[in-house]
């Protein structure tokens, strides 16, 4: 464990949504040329109450590696704006088909489902664009901009949105261990890559050691694991109104889930071994990583 006096995350995270939700407004600010519907369906999706989880990441990231928190701030409104996109589009009927979402209905139930794609796709491009225009310097910005993209893309994110959307059409096989290693596949594309990127592009615009870099993706990785874990006991047994979505449509759709294969006893023991082992790969970053040990105590505790 860090040896720092631990702040409770709520302490932490209340001031740091605040200038996060303040930077995300300045992002999607309309210059006149956007069209306004397209602006309104931006900050629909965008700016809605939410953990904001992934930029905490990357501005605690930053933190641990001795750079500002403001210095990272462009890179994590980026990361936000991919996670919005990627839950608009994911929400389409096409793909998961949900009508709630952050306690209100889903960017197309209330703006069509064709005004949903372009805001999903315009929230896409203008994360990159944040990049490259406000990361400084230019060779920093590029390197954002890479890992990013990989993170976020055919062989990230989006390819384990394709293997999970794919898992619901076929009747399981094999044995439980099998069915685990690939629900363990697909969840380390479709939740843990984000996550993953969001401390390295803290690490990245805070110029850190590769030692650095290298103990960020080792807390990364099963804290990643683990938050979809949680994720997927809340979806047995959370409640609507905390989490702000459906709850049950998993098992309602067949789909793989750590319950499921395990039962929610274990996999709530799994999510607090993945947290110790993820807290215990802060330690070379010292006292100065005590908010993400604070954040990774909070993903085993959360209620949405």
């Amino acid at each position: 464990m860090v040896e720092a006096t631990m702040p409770s995350f709520a302490e932490l995270a209340l001031p740091l949504r605040q200038d996060i939700d303040e930077a995300l407004a300045d992002a999607v600010g309309n210059s006149g040329e956007m069209p306004p519907r397209l602006n309104e369906a931006l900050r629909y999706s965008l700016l809605g109450s939410g953990k904001r989880l992934r930029p905490i990441m990357v501005l605690l990231a930053a933190e641990a590696c001795g750079c500002s928190r403001a210095k990272a701030m462009p890179a994590a409104c980026a990361v936000e704006m991919i996670h919005a996109y990627s839950l608009v589009h994911d929400d389409l009927p096409a793909m998961d088909d949900d009508d709630l979402r952050r306690g209100r209905p889903t960017c197309h139930k209330v703006f069509g489902e064709a005004l949903a794609i372009l805001a999903g796709d315009a929230l896409l491009t203008r994360a990159f664009e944040l990049l490259a225009v406000e990361v400084q310097p230019p060779v920093v910005a590029a390197s954002c901009c890479a890992s990013l993209a990989e993170a976020a893309g055919a062989a990230g994110m989006v390819g384990g949105q394709v293997d999970d959307l794919e898992q619901e059409q076929v009747a399981p096989s094999g044995d439980i261990e099998q069915q685990l290693q690939v629900l363990i596949s697909i969840h380390r594309r479709k939740t843990a890559a984000m996550l993953r990127v969001s401390l390295k592009l803290g690490g990245i615009v805070a110029g850190a050691t590769l030692d650095q870099l290298e103990a960020l993706d080792a807390f990364g990785r099963p804290l990643g694991l683990a938050f979809q874990i949680v994720d997927d006991l809340l979806d047995v047994g959370g409640v609507e109104a905390a989490t702000g979505k459906r709850v049950g449509k998993d098992h309602g759709r067949g789909k793989l889930t750590f319950p499921g294969l395990l039962g929610s006893e274990e996999s709530r023991v799994q999510a607090a071994s993945l947290i110790d082992e993820a807290c215990t790969a802060l330690r070379p970053l010292g006292p100065q990583a005590a908010g993400l040990e604070s954040l990774a105590r909070y993903v085993l505790e959360r209620d949405r």
